[in-house]
């Protein structure tokens, strides 16, 4: 607990005399200064003091943030009473709110989809996220190493790292096809509006002309439902047949995003990665190139890069809204979403599914990242407030961008005079294909073009700082000693990751995207987030964990109601519905489990292997440690599984001050790295409790750990 009278007790007040905590007077002295830094920091009042199970009062100053100076200088925190807010829901609002969110509402059902969507949400979105932003700021370590409560459950981190690194490589390169999109819209003629480019082929729909009479014109028509002028393309002269046949009228943006910017034309599959492009190498290296810079100063510099990158989408969106508004036929397309509802979905357990892998992977769970982020939080940040503002805004922005998607497809089904299910997309084909269409038609196509890219470019951006600071501080946690060399480590991971996403710079490199994408994240996710719930709940202990939670955010952390009115919910969500429906999830996963296709493409064997092969790695990662962890320990097999089921001597908050509060847990060590020149309360020095973790890879554990553990198993 701080003491106002310590002599590192931190003021902004000039004085250098140091106070003797032997001498009144002195003593007197240390206490004006805090009443006058309360004068100064008046704009950040908050409640003096709130009581812990034990009675111990949390001074002023925990609750209260001095911006200018860490509270944690070794590690850092953040900058900004925002930085962290908005660097969650950057992360958790991505491309999937604007492309995937739309196309699974008008799929399931319409409004009725918000009803499997909100429950999924309240029973296993916000459960997770707020468990992972309180393990990453009661511990101040990411997700690698804030796992020394049970060190079996290591391979939980390495799992997570695994994954956020995989899915940096590939969605950086979706980030650079926005900057290709938003280079090429730099023109008074977009170049996906029409059919006479070279990239384009004899399919593409503006090329092709009514051919219903292909013989009386004096054409050949084809058993294929083409019509030929020689051996040329003249039209379609049967749709039908031509569809059965895997022919159909392709879209001029269609074309433009495989032939010119993916050059898929020019590759028959995953065997065939052709050449190398520069110009897509050169659009990755810019978005690796930003996302460096962004992070070269850590936290100090994303914190702020966030405040434009997650509130620019916004404003984009609601001027976007109001354009779309304005075109006609968007009330079909407004209607088509949200207003034409089908209750009988509610039956369908692919409903149910859907809605528990959007609200899942649209928060960005089990990643690694919201334990990253909150690793550099103050001790005493409300994580509770923060996981609710971030989880509902998250939802809230996916129900919004719906509206703005769904008034532009209404305005491009109007134009074509088709239904709206048939301009509808999901995926990639919303983002890259279907909205460059519609906006091609609008008046000032180019200045909504990009808007538009600007916007996917900094939806993608958060999510992209994340990813990589995961990486990056996983990495500086285990080698602590590259604290200090923290910008080589960001340049170092970055050149690393670029220069695996070449890969997908290639004319096939879009049939890796699609197989990273399938699964690299996929069900391995849900794993962790299962092995997450056991491993607080059942290893840990759910009774101690609120504790943990309580010595942070106080009794009362949401408003007026208390902590002992409301922790049972999450000891009944961590402890069954959470873990339930993670499981239920995984389950139908596998029973509806179907090889991957990519349009016509079917993807050969080997290729599944391969994808297989990168979720396997995930898994793998989660056991590997267990087993390194059982070998290394000492004792009979039960004494090596107690051992490295309990919390090392070192768990716990990173400051002396706040370890200090942790007086529900018998033989917590207070100062185990000897940082802290008090005495406990016991009176035995905190340089008893010395001690190098790197001469044992398992740490020192505390007997009364283990004894409490014991008592568990």
């Amino acid at each position: 607990m701080s003491d106002p009278g310590d002599p590192n007790y931190d003021i902004p007040d000039s004085e250098d005399q140091k106070p003797d905590n032997n001498q009144l007077d002195e003593k007197v002295a240390s206490l004006q200064k805090s009443v006058d830094r309360l004068c100064y920091k008046f704009d950040e009042f908050v409640t003096t003091q709130s009581q812990t199970p034990n009675g111990q009062q949390l001074v002023q100053d925990d609750f209260t943030t001095d911006f200018s100076k860490d509270e944690n200088e070794e590690r850092g925190n953040w900058s900004g009473r925002l930085d962290f807010i908005l660097s969650c829901l950057g992360y958790a609002v991505g491309l999937g709110n604007v492309w995937r969110f739309p196309y699974l509402c008008y799929r399931n059902g319409g409004a009725v989809f918000f009803i499997p969507y909100v429950i999924m949400l309240v029973f296993v979105g916000i459960p997770i996220f707020f468990m992972e932003l309180s393990l990453g700021q009661f511990a101040s370590q990411g997700p690698l190493t804030c796992w020394r409560f049970a060190s079996m459950f290591t391979g939980i981190g390495v799992a997570m790292v695994i994954v956020s690194a995989l899915v940096a490589i590939y969605y950086n390169m979706i980030i650079a096809w926005s900057f290709y999109y938003l280079f090429a819209s730099f023109t008074s003629y977009l170049p996906w509006q029409d059919c006479n480019n070279a990239w384009n082929t004899e399919f593409c729909s503006k090329n092709l002309k009514p051919a219903a009479n292909c013989t009386d014109l004096g054409f050949r028509e084809g058993q294929n439902g083409v019509c030929y002028n020689g051996s040329s393309v003249y039209g379609l002269w049967n749709a039908s047949v031509a569809k059965a046949n895997g022919i159909t009228p392709r879209p001029a943006s269609e074309e433009y995003l495989y032939g010119r910017v993916w050059r898929l034309y020019d590759s028959e599959g995953l065997h065939d990665i052709g050449t190398l492009h520069w110009d897509l190498a050169l659009c990755l290296l810019l978005a690796w190139v930003i996302i460096f810079f962004s992070l070269i100063r850590g936290i100090k510099s994303s914190g702020k890069v966030v405040y434009f990158t997650a509130i620019f989408p916004y404003v984009v969106l609601v001027i976007l809204l109001v354009r779309g508004l304005t075109l006609e036929g968007y009330y079909s397309g407004i209607e088509f979403y949200i207003l034409k509802p089908n209750i009988t979905k509610l039956y369908e357990a692919a409903v149910w599914k859907d809605a528990a892998v959007q609200i899942f992977f649209s928060l960005s769970a089990s990643w690694g990242g919201l334990i990253a982020l909150s690793s550099y939080n103050r001790f005493h940040n409300n994580a509770l407030r923060d996981s609710l503002i971030v989880s509902i805004s998250n939802c809230l922005t996916s129900f919004f961008a719906g509206f703005v998607i769904f008034s532009f497809l209404g305005y491009l089904a109007n134009e074509l005079g088709v239904e709206v299910g048939e301009v509808a997309d999901g995926g990639i084909g919303l983002a890259f294909v279907v909205y460059p269409r519609a906006v091609s038609l609008i008046p000032g196509a180019t200045f909504w073009a990009i808007l538009f890219f600007i916007m996917l470019i900094t939806l993608g951006l958060d999510s992209e700082f994340a990813l990589v600071e995961t990486v990056v501080t996983s990495i500086i946690d285990v080698m602590p000693r590259l604290r200090k060399y923290k910008t080589w480590v960001v340049l170092a991971v970055s050149v690393v990751l670029y220069l695996l996403g070449l890969l997908l710079c290639t004319d096939g490199g879009a049939y890796y995207l699609q197989l990273m994408d399938e699964y690299s994240g996929g069900w391995n996710v849900m794993l962790i987030a299962f092995l997450e719930c056991i491993a607080i709940c059942y290893v840990y202990g759910f009774g101690r964990f609120k504790e943990d939670i309580r010595i942070m955010i106080g009794d009362y952390p949401c408003c007026c109601i208390p902590w002992d009115g409301i922790y049972w919910w999450w000891a009944i969500t961590w402890g069954f519905i959470t873990p339930v429906g993670v499981g239920f999830i995984m389950v139908f996963s596998w029973i509806q489990y179907q090889p991957l296709v990519f349009g016509s493409y079917v993807y050969p064997d080997w290729g599944l292997v391969l994808g297989w092969l990168m979720t396997m790695v995930v898994v793998v990662g989660l056991f590997i440690p267990l087993v390194y962890y059982m070998v290394v320990a000492e004792g009979s097999l039960g004494e090596r599984f107690l051992s490295i089921a309990s919390p090392r001597i070192d768990w716990g908050p990173a400051l002396p001050k706040h370890r200090a509060l942790v007086t529900y847990v018998p033989g917590f060590v207070r100062d185990p790295h000897g940082k802290d020149t008090m005495q406990m309360e016991n009176g035995i020095p905190n340089d008893a409790f010395n001690f190098n973790t790197h001469d044992n890879p398992n740490g020192i554990h505390n007997p009364a750990f283990e004894k409490e553990a014991k008592s568990r198993f």
